[in-house]
């Protein structure tokens, strides 16, 4: 079927007059440019459905011959209520050693396993179709990287420096793994504040699973000592409002924030006139500190509408204005009002 759709893309095509589902698109885009004249002699929406493992806006072909006749739908793993419901707690150790990856939970696969066969047949199959990547060893080698670096700002000269290659080839890596879903780069709010802010992006993962695998961790035992514990956190937390922007169709609107002096908030959710601000701990035990930094940056953006702390604790309540959460909960915020 997929040598006939390249060969002979209208007879492939007119088989299927009342619609189909193309899976893996960006194998075929020679297809694209005959939907689109398809699409254009009838414009009924939703006849084609093409699905894909990269991201369609990083796709030539697709972004081009598609443009203005398309909705674009992104299909992250699994939200943590998908999994486990509304307000349901379940151990966080287990939940960022399991990840969010659909298989593993919809067949109750060892999330060791499952991740490990997943990066072997990612290397081989979707780096190499994406990217002309000689020595697979290196490139492996600097995804471990990648995780080692999970929740740091982004610094290509350091990983350049660890890995062996120059600026160029790690810049042409982390745009594969970006294309292919693997890493997010969370970039700074910019906003005159008269200050000086940092313009790295942090990095990162999109599944916090996949990231605990590459950290070496294969026990939720482990989690709970490990170093890059709190990182993995602030990835789970950050994956969770992206897919909440994501699964109502809405575009990214989250940033972090950060000046040469270390003042920093986690994350900000940019609504435009209005700002949400939201601090990320780990830890059980609520402490003070963790205000300092949605104080500091509440008094210099007065367009902060709502101060948030997400952490693992159990308790629901509010201090000087900052809505304490614990982390099942985020699936019941809502935005609404600081979104107007």
């Amino acid at each position: 079927m997929r040598q006939l759709a390249l060969s002979d893309p209208r007879a492939f095509l007119a088989r299927v007059k009342n619609g189909v589902i193309l899976d893996e698109i960006q194998k075929a885009p020679e297809l694209v440019s005959y939907i689109q004249s398809m699409v254009d002699s009838d414009p009924t929406s939703g006849r084609f459905i093409l699905t894909g493992s990269q991201q369609f806006e990083l796709t030539q072909a697709i972004s081009q011959s598609l443009a203005g006749r398309t909705a674009i739908l992104r299909l992250l793993p699994f939200s943590y209520d998908e999994i486990y419901g509304t307000d349901c707690r379940v151990d966080i150790d287990s939940c960022l050693y399991q990840g969010f990856y659909p298989r593993i939970h919809d067949q109750g696969l060892n999330p060791t396993e499952a991740l490990s066969f997943y990066v072997n047949t990612y290397i081989e199959r979707d780096v190499r179709s994406i990217k002309n990547i000689v020595n697979l060893n290196q490139f492996e080698s600097f995804l471990r990287l990648c995780a080692a670096n999970v929740g740091q700002e982004l610094n290509k000269s350091r990983l350049s420096n660890a890995i062996g290659v120059d600026l160029k080839t790690i810049t042409s890596w982390l745009s594969v793994l970006e294309a292919s879903y693997i890493v997010y780069l969370l970039p700074p709010h910019f906003k005159n504040f008269r200050k000086r802010v940092t313009k790295s992006p942090k990095l990162y993962f999109y599944d916090v699973g996949l990231a605990s695998f590459l950290l070496g961790i294969r026990d939720p035992t482990v989690m709970m000592h490990h170093p890059l514990r709190g990182n993995l956190f602030e990835n789970f937390i950050i994956m969770e409002f992206l897919k909440k922007r994501f699964n109502a169709v809405e575009n990214c609107n989250l940033y972090f924030y950060r000046d040469n002096k270390g003042n920093e908030v986690d994350l900000i959710l940019d609504f435009g006139p209005n700002f949400i601000a939201i601090e990320i701990k780990s830890a059980q035990t609520f402490n003070k500190d963790f205000l300092k930094g949605l104080n500091y940056y509440s008094k210099i953006n007065e367009s902060v509408k709502r101060n948030i702390l997400i952490y693992s604790g159990d308790a629901h309540h509010q201090i000087n204005g900052v809505e304490i959460r614990p982390y099942e909960s985020i699936g019941k915020l809502d935005f609404a009002a600081a979104a107007n």
